[in-house]
């Protein structure tokens, strides 16, 4: 009988750990555990004493050759003694595997597993010490590119809106918002002319989901699948507003971006025009993600729903009204 295809399946965790404990040369009392489903599949597998995280990229997510490219720069955050999350080499020196699942060929990393825990309602001391890491990432990275891809706003923005149109009819209120944004967004970031070094590598999802604290204040950040070229402003940004929607409370919110950027501004500059921009940089990485929801549909349908759209883009009209009433 032929094997019905699949769009992604599931690994059994057992014999993934299997394949895993063989190939890390790990003794036996390892165990590995399914932790989470999406665009990747997490597992997580440890012993009594030390803790591993699995990456199984899906299928036809990342090339190889992008895979390479986001370890490379791990490697080279943690050869600058920067707390993230980094590959672990296997008995033979390698860092990527390849399992032939039911879909084709799959990717599979470990990582080193980041201490401490997810902190949704974080203290201002702990937005200090993010703000400082991701500049003394930035000051790795300004001026660097990694071949992978290069994040510019007509990909964020009007990319993501014909993503979108497959689903939604353009009359909808907030597909109109998405394209008047998508016109808008890009001459304003024009205006502002930001600088070659403003460049560089991004993370582009540095949130509470994607870092670890331990004791308050000392941070690790993990899940750089998305990361490529840009504006480095795109990152903070991008922090500032999942901020912004974690506290309901906008004055919680003020003092905390205030500390995140104040972390930040102790380990590098951040012009003015580059400030300006926070929340033009916040809103179109937003719109991004609701476009690579869109784009893998067959990850993202039970989210991809008329309701969903308005929630969503309600949450970007609302982060962009926000900055236009305080200037």
């Amino acid at each position: 009988m032929t094997t019905f295809p699949v769009l992604a399946s599931t690994l059994s965790e057992k014999e993934l750990g299997l394949f895993i404990t063989e190939k890390y040369q790990l003794n036996e009392n390892f165990i590995c555990k399914l932790f989470r489903t999406g665009l990747n599949h997490t597992y997580f597998i440890s012993d009594n004493e030390t803790k591993f995280v699995i990456r199984v990229y899906c299928y036809k997510w990342r090339t190889k050759k992008e895979i390479e490219q986001e370890l490379e720069l791990l490697i080279l955050l943690k050869n600058n003694s920067l707390s993230v999350s980094h590959p672990i080499v296997d008995k033979n020196g390698n860092f990527i595997q390849e399992i032939n699942a039911p879909e084709g060929i799959r990717y599979v990393v470990v990582f080193s597993y980041a201490k401490g825990e997810k902190i949704r309602f974080m203290s201002n001391e702990t937005c200090y010490s993010i703000g400082s890491l991701m500049a003394k990432i930035h000051n790795i990275t300004e001026n660097k590119k990694i071949d992978r891809v290069n994040y510019d706003f007509e990909m964020f923005l009007n990319s993501s809106y014909n993503y979108l149109k497959t689903f939604f009819t353009e009359d909808l209120d907030e597909m109109k918002f998405l394209k008047e944004i998508g016109s808008k967004i890009p001459k304003r970031i024009k205006e502002c002319n930001l600088l070659e070094d403003q460049n560089g590598i991004v993370h582009l999802d540095i949130w509470y989901d994607n870092l670890s604290v331990n004791n308050e204040n000392e941070i690790t950040i993990f899940d750089f699948d998305n990361c490529g070229n840009g504006l480095l402003i795109l990152d903070v940004g991008y922090f500032c507003k999942q901020l912004f929607f974690i506290e309901s409370d906008k004055n919680e919110y003020e003092l905390k971006a205030k500390s995140f950027l104040n972390g930040y501004q102790k380990i590098r500059h951040l012009s003015e025009n580059e400030i300006k921009l926070i929340p033009e940089a916040g809103a179109s990485i937003f719109v991004f993600y609701l476009g690579v929801q869109a784009q893998r549909f067959d990850w993202s349908n039970i989210f991809l729903s008329e309701n969903y759209l308005k929630m969503f883009v309600g949450r970007i009209r609302n982060w962009l009204e926000y900055y236009e009433t305080k200037n």
